[in-house]
């Protein structure tokens, strides 16, 4: 009898205290470790490196860098999704409205005309679509989930630019700045760029979390789009298998971001912009080691 209830009382304390530990995760390293060994991570990569971190609770915070200037990539396609969903609350349309398709655009120079190269892009549906219409709803999610330059393009023409940047003010994302449309050459021999500051993802970022950016089921809603994101090999590599990120990144030469809302044991915005490494994959690598060792969530 003694036995059985060494046994009983050993399976109540076992379970009680199993019990315990998945109620209560347990607190990463503290941040400052986390900290210093992000910026040895830095150090060693041999690359420009900015980020902006918050709890969404607000309990950690740091940037690094966070207002160094980078081209935005395609991370500036989230501003255009933000203004959507803007003009949609204000009826001034509605997500199932249609778009014709039509490859060609004007520069932001002298308004030449110019037309989207396939072999610059990311994703082919909206060219297979030339001639035809698509919703405003599925231009968005190409843009976003397999940030087609193309879909970009058709939305940026139909909400207007000057309205992207000052909705992107209003939120007070200040150090992100929508000048144009992508693959305009003149533009761009010009130094008209789209350019971001981690900070200014951030917040952008942080108000769709919350659900400020335009409304809150506005907000659901464009969290759920970035969630159905394709490319994964930068923040959600870092993270353990199954954590939801709601993300945009974004790449040019030697440019790679990384922009999530990561709902991981403790849900926060990260945002990673790099500069100068070669390799894609580099870059990539190089984001995944900075959010496991930041985050402490694998």
């Amino acid at each position: 009898m003694r036995f059985l209830l060494a046994v009983f009382l050993s399976i109540g304390s076992t379970s009680q205290t199993a019990a315990q530990s998945t109620a209560v995760s347990p607190e990463p390293r503290p941040f400052s470790e986390r900290r210093l060994e992000v910026e040895k991570l830095i150090a060693s990569s041999g690359a420009e490196v900015s980020i902006a971190y918050r709890r969404l609770d607000g309990s950690e915070e740091w940037l690094h860098e966070g207002d160094r200037v980078f081209h935005a990539a395609s991370t500036m396609k989230v501003a255009v999704m933000v203004e959507l969903f803007r003009q949609e609350s204000q009826k001034l349309l509605s997500l199932a409205d249609t778009l014709e398709v039509r490859n060609e655009f004007r520069s932001v120079v002298d308004g030449s005309p110019f037309s989207m190269d396939l072999g610059e892009d990311s994703d082919d549906v909206v060219y297979r679509n030339v001639g035809k219409t698509m919703t405003l709803e599925a231009l968005n999610q190409q843009m976003i989930t397999v940030s087609s330059n193309f879909a970009t393009n058709l939305l940026i023409d139909r909400l207007g630019v000057e309205n992207i940047r000052a909705t992107v003010e209003a939120m007070g994302a200040y150090g992100l700045q929508v000048r144009r449309g992508v693959e305009d050459q003149k533009a761009f021999d010009k130094g008209i760029i789209n350019e971001t500051t981690a900070r200014g993802l951030l917040v952008i970022l942080q108000a769709i979390a919350q659900g400020r950016a335009v409304s809150k089921d506005a907000s659901a809603r464009m969290i759920e789009v970035l969630a159905a994101q394709k490319f994964n090999d930068g923040i959600p590599r870092g993270l353990p298998a199954g954590t939801k990120v709601a993300h945009k990144t974004g790449t040019i030469t030697r440019v790679h971001h990384d922009a999530a809302v990561v709902y991981g044991r403790r849900p926060c915005v990260l945002v990673i912009l790099t500069r100068g490494l070669e390799k894609e994959s580099d870059s990539d690598a190089l984001m995944a080691r900075i959010t496991r060792a930041l985050l402490g969530e694998s």
